[in-house]
């Protein structure tokens, strides 16, 4: 049961990083629409999007190693923050 919930982890990790890089043009572009952010938020956001990736990786070896818990936490950890980011109010 626990490897069903590690690939489900993992179709949701990469669907967010998918997102987020579909996203990054309005972070990042130079168009109008753009927020124009400074090389800090874009280290920042390329470290979110491979945390999404490296994460389910991350329970899966958790898992193989006996360590079912925590192995599922670490992988479900990036759509855990994505809502809390979400629930967040906006800073203005």
């Amino acid at each position: 049961m626990a490897k069903v919930f590690l690939v489900l982890a993992t179709v949701v990790g990469v669907a967010l990083a998918v997102l987020l890089i579909a996203v990054s043009g309005f972070l990042f572009g130079g168009g109008p629409q753009s927020m124009n952010a400074g090389p800090l938020a874009a280290v920042a956001y390329g470290a979110a999007v491979i945390a999404c990736v490296a994460a389910p990786v991350a329970g899966f070896v958790l898992n193989s190693r006996g360590k079912t818990g925590p192995g599922l936490l670490v992988a479900w950890l990036p759509a855990i923050v994505a809502l809390v980011l979400t629930a967040m109010p906006a800073p203005y």
